[in-house]
């Protein structure tokens, strides 16, 4: 029983400076209707795998066991025609290339979905992202 508690605490301390490391950023007024991080990622996405035919930029921090309004896990869905003829390795790590300082700085998760036109034609559609495994209890 005491290892239990031995776990237990140390579980908590983990816990504790997770969120002691998480940035807490002001919501903003923007034209997407997100926070700082989240137009950044969009920008980026936008100007460095141009041309872009669609992007969308979900924060989806507030599924998982953050304090409210932060930035730190999100899911990209991407189309662009630099991704033709390219494996979805690459795809993914051109992705992560461009957010390199956000994913440095405080952004947890990136879930990537990075479609030529031609496949975004064909199926256009993204699975939900999977409950958060992280203790949310969400």
């Amino acid at each position: 029983q005491s290892r239990v508690r031995m776990l237990v605490a140390a579980r908590r301390a983990a816990l504790s400076a997770h969120r002691r490391r998480v940035r807490v950023l002001p919501a903003m007024a923007t034209s997407t209707g997100g926070g700082p991080v989240q137009v950044a990622i969009d920008q980026k996405l936008r100007t460095q795998l141009a041309p872009v035919v669609h992007v969308d930029v979900l924060n989806e921090s507030d599924g998982h066991n953050v304090p409210r309004g932060s930035e730190t896990h999100f899911k990209v869905v991407v189309v662009s025609p630099r991704f033709d003829g390219m494996a979805r390795l690459a795809r993914h790590r051109l992705v992560s290339a461009t957010l390199a300082d956000e994913l440095a700085g405080g952004v947890h998760a990136l879930s990537i979905t990075a479609r030529s036109p031609s496949e975004w034609a064909h199926r256009s559609t993204v699975a939900p992202s999977p409950a958060c495994a992280g203790g949310s209890k969400k």
